[in-house]
């Protein structure tokens, strides 16, 4: 495809904001080695605190929401779907399971993305695992939900089996080549995928699924810490502005490709950023693991939650700080008993 075609490819050139950004993650991959062997159990909570906010985020970016509390029972405790909102959020965590649990086995193929697609749905019978059978647009919407202009015209489903095994082709063949740098290839094959979008719904988190299965392949883990689709949601205006720059031109093999490269790495750069930031608390003090795990909360939350997300830390402890940091006007507290919430104090 466009993107990963061996012409492309060879009139890129970085400047030296992008060199640098590379050998920045480069050298955050060799350090997160390191923290894994170091904080294997630690790292156990943020892996689940991770895996709710990635499920939570790309659904909400699509507009498919559920209740904070209701979303973290569907990914930790599995509980069953009750609508058509909570059976999209299931399928999306069931394929980011599978995608943690079995990269190593699942290569950039068109199956491999139609798998995905299809676990979105799974909830739902015979909606998903199916290229597109109808042409689509990439619209620009108002509050009101009418269209307000057309961002991008993808490829037309009559032709998009071949452009998808065009882009599995190319990937395999850039990978295997000279030109081998993961960390371009990979969001190019992402961009492409989004230019393309090969089905009726679910692009966009086809899309995420994949850029996490991707990274895996070139031991970027940091999204099994840290929520990069979390990152990409409270950076989503920026999100679209790269993306539509990037296509233009697209179909033409004109398009420029940077600021979606550089946007993609930004996102990358911020989770490595949070997860040494984390890593950091886990070596500090039990205190300064309750305080840096209530920051890290967004509305509402329980004792539970923060003990949850402070591994090794007792609940006599956690309401102890959570009583200090009230005192202190940091946080307050709604209701009383069992049914407590707490909520930090805008600063």
């Amino acid at each position: 495809m466009p993107s990963l075609q061996p012409t492309y490819l060879a009139q890129l050139t970085f400047g030296a904001a992008g060199l640098a950004a590379i050998h920045r993650l480069g050298e955050a991959r060799g350090r997160q080695d390191l923290f894994l062997r170091q904080y294997p159990e630690q790292l156990k909570s943020l892996r689940t605190h991770a895996q709710v906010e990635s499920t939570e985020s790309s659904n909400r970016i699509e507009g498919i929401v559920a209740s904070p509390g209701r979303v973290r029972d569907l990914v930790v405790s599995h509980a069953p779907p009750r609508d058509r909102s909570e059976q999209e959020i299931a399928g999306y965590r069931d394929a980011l399971q599978l995608i943690h649990e079995s990269h190593a086995d699942m290569p950039f193929t068109e199956n491999v993305v139609l798998q995905l697609h299809q676990m979105l749905y799974r909830y739902q019978p015979g909606s998903g695992g199916r290229w597109k059978s109808t042409d689509n647009q990439i619209v620009e919407r108002d509050a009101s939900g009418s269209v307000v202009r057309i961002r991008f015209t993808p490829t037309h489903a009559v032709s998009t089996p071949q452009a998808m095994a065009n882009l599995v082709s190319h990937y395999q063949g850039a990978i295997g080549g000279q030109f081998a740098q993961p960390l371009v290839l990979l969001p190019l094959a992402v961009l492409d995928v989004l230019c393309i979008h090969p089905f009726t719904d679910g692009n966009g988190r086809v899309s995420r699924l994949l850029s996490s299965l991707l990274l895996y392949h070139f031991d970027y883990r940091v999204g099994r810490y840290i929520s990069l689709e979390r990152i990409i949601e409270e950076s989503r205006t920026t999100y679209y502005e790269a993306l539509e720059r990037s296509s233009r031109g697209w179909h033409d093999h004109a398009h420029d490709a940077h600021p979606w490269l550089e946007y993609f790495w930004g996102v990358l750069i911020r989770a490595y950023d949070e997860f040494e930031d984390r890593v950091a608390t886990l070596k500090g003090s039990k205190t300064e693991q309750i305080r840096a795990a209530v920051d890290r909360r967004v509305g509402a939350f329980g004792i539970a939650d923060v003990e949850h997300d402070a591994p090794g830390v007792s609940r006599d402890m956690v309401r102890h700080v959570l009583r200090q940091m009230r005192e202190q006007g940091l946080v307050r507290v709604e209701g009383v008993g069992r049914g407590a919430r707490w909520r930090a104090v805008p600063r």
